[in-house]
């Protein structure tokens, strides 16, 4: 435990205060002083890529598909792969923390936090999709981190045997996080079922083990359940939204007001004034979007696209969708109730009951069917990231593949019965330890993804 705590701290923990005026301070981790610079580096190199090319973006996305390759997905199901995993808790649980401790200026260093993050995601998917290789277990692609480190450390090497050390690395890194955000998940389904419908955590447990189960261990069904699922739970969330604004449309420009002042201290915010709006926002950004942790790469790279820009398009698209889009829905659930109604509450119990103030006991049933959703795509989409870092470790084995399913099922089931901190922390240290493998390879490699940048812009764009 005091190592865990130790590599827990390091990461995530200030690892560096800068004084502010006024007597107040800022506290920087590890993974933000490694993410932030990053994403700058990126969003400068690509010429403001998030919003140069965000018209590029919508048409990339809504283009028909065309594939050749059998079992392959295309550019928009490994988005949808990836929006599952991006998509959740951290989008109810995480923006309420965020604003519980940084106030509402929080929320706008969300958004700045995606628009930079984007950028990075871009690079990464695109890198992707350059080093993908042929999958003979699944059919299709697969890729991924582990596979473009591997290629950048053994190029240029006369005997290119073996593995690569920081792809090994990466790799176990990222089925540890998996395995510790499988708990996280099913901890949180249960608890909020249990608050909403009194249902005792065993037997929501067993049936969100059953159906995942179902579909996990069959080999195609992963991308077919989440084509339908991820649209569908994100599409009612934003339309709950919409609805919720609507009624309190009068109260909106207030809000924009509030997120503005308290963002850059020109209002006291709570628990500690701008250094507390400015780290929790960016924290809690950069842990929703997962730009620059490697994870999302990993569906990148099982598309079979015409152009491996139009991946990181993709991707970046992700990120807006995200945190623009998902967690602002959360952010103006909670600022549009009565401040004085969520006073003292906290985590899904805030939320839960801002629902109740706009819905009434309809909104308590909504809040915990979407956590419910949110959870259990993100369980099958990490499971979907899992595939390429497996068979990285293992070679091409249905034995491996099966083992590590199972192992992240009984996770999910004992997670559900009860919170082990200890292996919370192991997931936090996993996608934490995943971004350093990732940044250490991705910056000095970008140079691949911004060539196919460039020539996309050159001779496809206009295709």
């Amino acid at each position: 435990m005091p190592i865990i705590s130790w590599f827990y701290q390091l990461l995530w923990g200030d690892l560096i205060t800068i004084p502010l005026p006024g007597g107040q301070s800022a506290g920087l981790s590890l993974l933000v002083l490694i993410l932030i610079p990053a994403g700058l580096f990126f969003t400068l190199r690509t010429r403001f890529l998030p919003v140069r090319l965000f018209p590029e973006m919508l048409r990339v996305t809504a283009e028909k598909r065309s594939r050749s390759e059998h079992h392959a997905i295309s550019g928009l199901q490994a988005l949808i792969v990836s929006t599952a995993t991006r998509v959740g808790m951290g989008n109810l649980v995480g923006v309420v923390a965020a604003i519980s401790a940084g106030g509402a200026g929080a929320v706008f260093w969300m958004w700045i936090t995606a628009l930079i993050g984007s950028s990075t995601a871009f690079a990464e998917a695109t890198l992707a999709q350059l080093h993908k290789e042929k999958d003979p277990l699944y059919g299709g692609y697969r890729g991924g981190p582990a596979y473009y480190i591997h290629h950048f450390v053994k190029a240029g090497k006369k005997a290119p045997r073996g593995r690569s050390i920081i792809a090994i690395l990466f790799a176990i890194s990222g089925l540890i996080c998996w395995c510790g955000i499988s708990q996280v998940i099913s901890n949180s389904v249960s608890s909020s079922f249990y608050n909403a419908f009194h249902i005792p955590p065993l037997y929501t447990t067993v049936v969100l083990v059953i159906l995942a189960a179902v579909i996990v261990l069959r080999k195609h069904a992963t991308v077919k359940v989440l084509d339908v699922l991820v649209p569908i739970m994100a599409g009612c969330y934003f339309a709950i939204t919409i609805f919720i604004i609507l009624r309190n449309l009068p109260a909106l420009p207030a809000v924009f007001r509030q997120i503005f002042a308290e963002a850059f201290g020109l209002r006291q915010a709570v628990a500690g004034g701008f250094g507390a709006v400015l780290m929790n926002g960016v924290k809690r950004g950069l842990f929703s979007n997962e730009a620059g942790s490697g994870s999302a790469p990993c569906a990148a790279a099982a598309a079979d696209t015409d152009h491996p820009a139009k991946s990181g398009l993709l991707q970046a698209f992700g990120v807006f969708i995200d945190t623009i889009v998902i967690c602002s829905c959360t952010a103006m659930i909670m600022l549009l109730a009565p401040a004085d109604l969520l006073q003292g509450l906290g985590g899904m119990e805030l939320l839960q009951t801002a629902m109740q103030y706009h819905l009434g006991s309809f909104g308590v049933i909504f809040i915990a069917a979407t956590l419910w959703l949110f959870s259990f795509s993100t369980f099958i989409g990490i499971l979907f990231y899992a595939r390429s870092n497996v068979s990285y470790l293992f070679g091409d084995n249905w034995l491996s593949q099966t083992l590590y399913k199972i192992l992240a099922l009984i996770m999910l089931f004992v997670g559900g019965l009860a919170a082990y901190t200890f292996v919370w922390d192991l997931g936090d240290i996993g996608i934490g330890l995943m971004t350093i493998f990732n940044m250490l390879i991705l910056i000095p490699q970008s140079r691949e993804a911004l060539e196919s940048l460039q020539d996309y812009e050159q001779h496809w764009k206009k295709r």
